[in-house]
């Protein structure tokens, strides 16, 4: 499903959801009075001027392949768009979308009040400006003096798991002699030393690599591995649709020590297939969440899914739905008895947005981290506490920008 039908779909079902910082089905006394201010405030200031710009995200090292692609590089150069005030305030983030699209309707946005276009309890007031939705999140939290999660509703964050997200088929690298096995390790060694207590390992090396046979022995092995090498860490798992259904239930047979924390795009979602993965860990009593949503998310049949209790975990990537899409989706998901942990993969800009999103709205499991360092952003406001993310305390998302715009 294109990604315009599926916002669309998505907002026609939560519409009419009632849209509040907090957990319940009304705001309280508090937090309407609270809203009224923040709107007052946001009032005072207008869209002045938009740029659009560039940071460089550098990996600690290669990334390889995964079930479905090559090589995924050192690290993205994210398209950012940067929103300033009459009043002097600045906000920035990844810009959703082409720049090109973003062009188009930013004169929809100039001389309009921030409370126009944005409002504290809800986020963007027009889809048409989804583009620009993370950094106007960023710039009211900039006018309002508090952290993006404070918006939501909290004042002290929760705080949620954090699992590294890097590790990809780099056993397979460099094609003309490749590391092996003991190259998974020696990653998930520097990954520990960051500070991350979760790994997700990719999976799927038969589908296009190596031959199946051959894949799924070393998918197996490599699990056992790492799961043996660090028995305090979270496995997650992450076949990227690479192999169906019986496929699968093999690789778990290969691994009956490992306590899987979650199984994520082991296929691409039907019914059938996770009803028939769903019986087949209850039989063997396997105790592990199954998440997906992240490829091409069909709403309709993920809201099935999470209603049959055939998914637990919903994954659609935080800018591709869109922050205020995100804050829409989850208290349905928690009516549903199922949980959020956004796709971040890329830029480590995505997994600090869902940090907030986590920081002020709970029910997210983990967060997907993607190991950056840039001499573009000032990233060093977030912290590694016990396995744990904890996001910036200050105004806004809490990066400033180092480079000038």
């Amino acid at each position: 499903m294109k990604r315009r039908t599926f916002l669309q779909a998505l907002n026609l079902g939560i519409a009419s959801t009632a849209l509040y910082p907090g957990t319940g089905n009304a705001m309280s006394l508090t937090d309407i009075l609270n809203s009224n201010v923040y709107e007052k405030d946001l009032s005072y200031h207008r869209i002045q001027k938009i740029k659009y710009s560039s940071v460089q995200m550098k990996y600690p090292r290669l990334v390889g392949k995964n079930a479905r692609l090559d090589l995924h590089g050192y690290g993205p150069n994210v398209e950012i768009c940067v929103i300033k005030t009459d009043k002097g305030a600045m906000g920035w983030a990844s810009l959703r979308g082409s720049r090109k699209d973003a062009e188009q309707i930013e004169k929809e946005l100039i001389g309009k009040k921030v409370s126009e276009i944005f409002a504290s309890n809800v986020g963007i007031l027009n889809d048409k400006h989804i583009a620009f939705d993370i950094a106007l999140h960023d710039l009211a939290g900039v006018i309002l003096q508090k952290p993006v999660y404070e918006l939501l509703g909290r004042e002290k964050p929760y705080t949620t798991d954090y699992y590294s997200g890097m590790i990809y088929f780099d056993d397979l690298e460099p094609s003309e002699k490749p590391a092996g096995i003991d190259r998974i390790l020696e990653e998930c060694q520097y990954d520990y030393g960051v500070g991350y207590r979760q790994f997700k390992l990719k999976i799927g090396r038969g589908h296009k690599w190596m031959s199946f046979k051959e894949g799924l022995q070393r998918d197996i092995d490599v699990t056992n591995a790492v799961a043996k090498i660090f028995p305090d860490c979270g496995i997650l798992v992450d076949g990227n649709n690479g192999f169906t259904v019986d496929q699968f239930i093999q690789y778990l047979k290969g691994t009956p020590s490992v306590n899987l924390f979650w199984i994520e795009e082991p296929f691409h979602e039907t019914v059938t297939d996770y009803q028939k993965l769903r019986n087949y860990i209850k039989e063997a009593g396997i105790s592990t969440l199954l998440a997906d949503g992240e490829a091409d998310p069909n709403p309709a049949l993920l809201k099935e899914l999470f209603e049959k209790k055939l998914l637990d975990v919903h994954l659609t990537d935080i800018e591709g739905l869109g922050f205020t899409n995100w804050r829409r989706l989850m208290p349905e998901l928690k009516k549903m008895g199922a949980q959020a942990s956004p796709h971040a993969w890329g830029s480590l800009l995505k997994s600090y947005y869902t940090a907030h999103l986590a920081g002020g709205l709970g029910n997210t499991v983990t967060i997907e981290g993607v190991t950056s360092t840039s001499d573009d952003v000032d990233l060093s406001a977030y912290k590694i506490q016990d396995g744990k993310l904890i996001p910036s305390s200050t105004a806004g998302f809490g990066m400033p920008l180092l480079k000038k715009i």
